[in-house]
C-alpha cells in the first residue's frame, strides 16, 4: 500500500500539506495518514480530502505515542511514497523570560520528534520517495528574542541537507521548506508573551503559496525551499553580511 504521511495536520502548513497532496497524487498514493494532537481538527481534514485516510492523533513529543506509531508502521508495512515534518512552534521573548519546560517542548518537537518520525519512516520508502522538512528563515541566522526557535529550525535545516546527501544512493530527496512568516495560527502561540515582531509580519506569505513552491521543489528534489524573493534576498544577506552586525541592526525594527 502506497501512503503518505503528513505530521502536524491539524492546522496550518502540515493542514494545507494534506490538501495539495490530496490534489497532486490523485493517482499513486492509496492512503493519507495524519499525524497531530487534535482528533476533532484531524476528522475535519478527512472529511474534507478525497483520498482514503487514516487519523493520528498523536503527541509527538511522547515516546509512548512515538513507539504507537512504530508498532502501526510495523504491522501495516507500507510504502511510503512522501513524507511531511510539519510539526512545530515557537515561543518569542527573551530567552530568560520564557519558562524552561517550554524551551524544552520546542526542542523535543522541532527537533526531536522530527528526527524520530523521519528516521522510523525511512525504513517504509523505496526509490523515487520524497521527505519535506519544515524548517524556517530563522534557520538562516541567530534569533534574539526567538532564540530556541531559530537554533532549532537551524537544526532542522542543517539535518535535512545532510540527510538529502545521504539518501542520494537511494533515490530517495529531502527538501527543507524555509518560508518567512506565513499567515497561520503559528503567531497566536508565539506571541503569547505579548512580543510583537511586526516588522516581520509585512513579509507575511500565504500558506498555499509556500506549500505549492515546497511541493514544486520536491518534485524537483531541491535540498532548500525558500519561497518569496524576500527571503532569497534575506538568505543571501545572510551569507555575506556578518550575523552579528545584522543582529545589532535588527534591534530597532522591534
Amino acid at each position: 500500500m502506497n501512503i503518505a504521511i503528513i505530521t502536524g495536520a491539524s492546522s496550518g502548513m502540515g493542514r494545507e500539506s494534506a490538501r495539495q497532496l490530496d490534489k497532486i497524487y490523485t493517482d499513486g498514493i492509496d492512503e493519507i495518514w495524519l499525524v497531530a494532537r487534535r482528533k476533532a481538527r484531524l476528522e475535519e481534514l478527512a472529511a474534507e480530502l478525497n483520498h482514503r485516510t487514516r487519523i493520528f492523533p498523536l503527541d509527538l513529543t511522547d515516546d509512548k505515542c512515538i513507539q504507537e506509531f512504530d508498532l502501526t508502521l510495523n504491522l501495516v508495512n507500507p510504502n511510503v511514497k512522501f513524507l511531511v515534518n510539519a510539526s512545530g512552534f515557537g515561543v518569542m521573548g527573551k530567552f530568560s523570560a520564557v519558562y524552561a519546560k517550554e524551551h524544552g517542548e520546542v526542542i523535543r518537537l522541532n527537533c526531536e520528534a522530527l528526527t524520530k518520525v523521519t528516521h522510523m519512516v525511512i525504513d517504509y520508502m523505496r526509490e523515487g520517495a520524497r521527505i519535506l522538512q519544515f524548517a524556517s528563515s530563522a534557520a538562516f541566522m541567530p534569533q534574539p528574542g526567538f532564540a530556541v526557535y531559530a537554533a532549532s529550525k537551524a537544526y532542522v535545516l542543517s539535518f535535512s541537507r545532510a540527510l538529502n546527501a545521504e539518501l542520494k544512493e537511494r533515490d530517495i530527496s529531502v527538501t527543507a521548506v524555509c518560508p518567512g512568516p506565513v499567515n497561520t495560527e503559528f503567531f497566536e502561540i508565539a506571541e503569547k508573551n505579548g512580543t510583537n515582531f511586526h516588522f516581520k509580519k509585512a513579509f507575511m506569505a500565504d500558506k498555499e503559496s509556500v506549500v505549492r513552491k515546497a511541493m514544486t521543489d520536491a518534485y524537483h528534489r531541491k535540498d532548500m525551499s525558500v519561497y518569496s524573493l524576500s527571503m532569497n534576498l534575506f538568505l543571501i544577506l545572510t551569507k555575506i553580511v556578518p550575523h552579528g552586525l545584522i543582529m545589532f541592526l535588527l534591534k530597532f525594527f522591534k
